[in-house]
């Protein structure tokens, strides 16, 4: 692998074409999943005039990744740039992450990039996805293409971090959101908490439920809420909806009911059609239906009794990894929410927080236990802090 190392000798019109590409790649982070998101833009090589002068390289072709299955973002800037009438002989190719190097539902990229005869190619950052992970760019140094990585590395790895993130780790990379007063209610004594926030922060979390792969939630948020826990497009921003709706699917609900407390198939969120996933011990009969699939997992607990026993959420990530579920978006009750924090299984939290006071008897944000001393307090770091209608909406990663 010595062969990949970043190459930091760029231009300012590389810089320009790379952030080029990485624009067109956020167009696809709504519709990509389980796959990555992707964008390329493809420059005429440069030729002498009749006055000597280098003319300078134009874009000839630019293109995203839309959806899995479809052709990636290196395909469609090649066939617009040949439908456009120009030969990709020479050309020089920027590309937001490494051209992939394997045929799946798609041939390979660096493949095509040889047999275009193109001339260089810039890539951003490395595949860590074991059947890439430098064979790209070894195809493509391979065939005689000058081959430069490491242009807004940072940029690209950030637009991608939850793919790398499943890749890396095994598991997904998992968001918990959480809506709160001033003093960390989630509901008053009585369990009402309709609506603790305002209509725009609830319209926000439809953006962030439309860039995850899955939601996940409890049995218990399912008996009190009757949710559907689906993105709806609605009350998307317009570009949002139209990019979401490219990806032709919701995202897949995950429930975890260790023991079968879900009785009927007419709850909300098992009833309308869309996948949902249930996780328990034993399979529940009384919530079979065509559009829902229960998982047994190992489990955790007090001896051969289902009762008390609960299901190995590590467990439960991992396998959802096995099903290419890069990111996962938990909407819960303080239980599940604060079992995934004392598992050190939280990477991101994001909170709603009105500015409202609910007092003493209200019921707590999370159950979690109490650090012995300050220091070993899990501590997060602020990325994003902002109005959303009159609540604040912090998101803080680990």
């Amino acid at each position: 692998m010595s062969n990949l190392k970043p190459n930091s000798k760029f231009s300012t019109f590389d810089a320009n074409m790379m952030a080029r590409a990485l624009a067109l790649a956020t167009e696809g982070r709504f519709s990509t999943t389980p796959n990555p998101h992707v964008g390329c833009v493809i420059v005429s090589e440069p030729h002498a005039t009749k006055d000597q002068f280098d003319e300078a390289p134009v874009i000839i072709g630019e293109g995203y990744h839309e959806r899995a299955g479809l052709a990636h973002a290196e395909i469609n800037a090649m066939e617009q740039a040949v439908a456009n009438g120009h030969s990709l002989k020479g050309a020089s190719v920027y590309v937001s992450l490494e051209p992939c190097a394997h045929v799946g539902r798609t041939g390979s990229c660096a493949q095509a990039l040889v047999a275009a005869r193109v001339k260089k190619v810039v890539v951003a950052c490395l595949d860590p996805n074991p059947m890439v992970a430098g064979k790209g760019i070894n195809i493509l140094k391979n065939a005689g293409i000058d081959v430069s990585i490491g242009l807004m590395q940072s940029e690209a790895q950030e637009l991608n971090k939850t793919f790398f993130f499943r890749i890396e780790h095994g598991r997904p990379f998992v968001s918990v959101k959480l809506a709160s007063s001033l003093d960390a209610k989630t509901a008053l004594a009585s369990g009402e908490s309709k609506w603790i926030t305002t209509e725009q922060a609830r319209a926000d979390v439809q953006i962030e439920r439309a860039k995850a792969c899955a939601i996940l939630t409890g049995s218990g948020t399912v008996l009190h809420d009757n949710p559907q826990l689906n993105v709806r497009t609605h009350q998307l921003p317009s570009d949002i909806a139209v990019r979401f709706s490219r990806r032709q699917k919701q995202p897949l609900r995950v429930i975890i009911d260790s023991q079968n407390q879900l009785s009927s198939q007419q709850h909300n969120i098992l009833s309308d059609g869309a996948p949902t996933l249930v996780y328990n011990i034993k399979h529940n009969s009384a919530i079979e239906h065509e559009n829902v699939e229960q998982r047994q997992l190992n489990s955790r607990g007090n001896g051969q009794s289902n009762i008390g026993q609960k299901i190995d959420l590590l467990a439960m990530l991992k396998d959802l990894a096995c099903q290419e579920i890069n990111h996962v978006w938990v909407e819960a009750g303080a239980n599940l929410c604060g079992a995934l924090f004392e598992k050190g299984l939280v990477d991101e939290l994001v909170v709603y927080q009105a500015p409202m006071i609910l007092g003493n008897n209200a019921k707590d944000l999370l159950k979690v236990n109490a650090p012995e001393f300050l220091k070993d307090a899990t501590r997060f770091s602020i990325s994003e802090l902002k109005l959303v209608g009159g609540d604040i909406k912090i998101r803080a990663n680990l």
